[in-house]
């Protein structure tokens, strides 16, 4: 006789559902503003020197290329898997330092997601085993 340790889920393992539908989230919206980037290119932005302009080409496909890795990563969240627990700790950590950067521009926008993130990484590393037990 062989005994498996398998982890009973508990009403917890609707965090580890949030991780995933943010995941889901945070991924279309990485896409969505690579897509907009791709299709409007150029982006100016007056600064006290003259005006300063951005080629996001290669911006726009790195959002785009992120947003659908996070959407798989999500989708394999929900599912349960180990792999996308790992991953989805990785893109969040990635996400909140990225936050950082604009703190000084964007403060409450910034606070919020770097929150949301924490919730993220509490949720996949504590509860993340209980969502392959549903």
């Amino acid at each position: 006789m062989s005994t498996e340790s398998r982890i009973e889920p508990t009403g917890w393992v609707g965090w580890v559902w949030f991780a995933g539908i943010m995941l889901i989230t945070i991924g279309l919206m990485d896409a969505f503003q690579g897509l907009i980037a791709l299709f409007n290119d150029t982006f100016a932005v007056a600064v006290e020197a003259g005006v300063l302009v951005v080629d996001l080409t290669t911006w726009g496909w790195i959002h785009v290329i992120l947003g659908v890795v996070l959407i798989l990563t999500g989708i394999g969240v929900l599912g349960g898997n180990n792999w996308a627990r790992v991953l989805g700790v990785i893109f969040v950590i990635i996400n909140l330092l990225a936050q950082l950067s604009v703190i000084g521009i964007y403060p409450w926008w910034a606070v919020i997601v770097i929150i949301l993130d924490v919730l993220v990484i509490y949720a996949l590393v504590v509860h993340g085993g209980e969502a392959a037990a549903v």
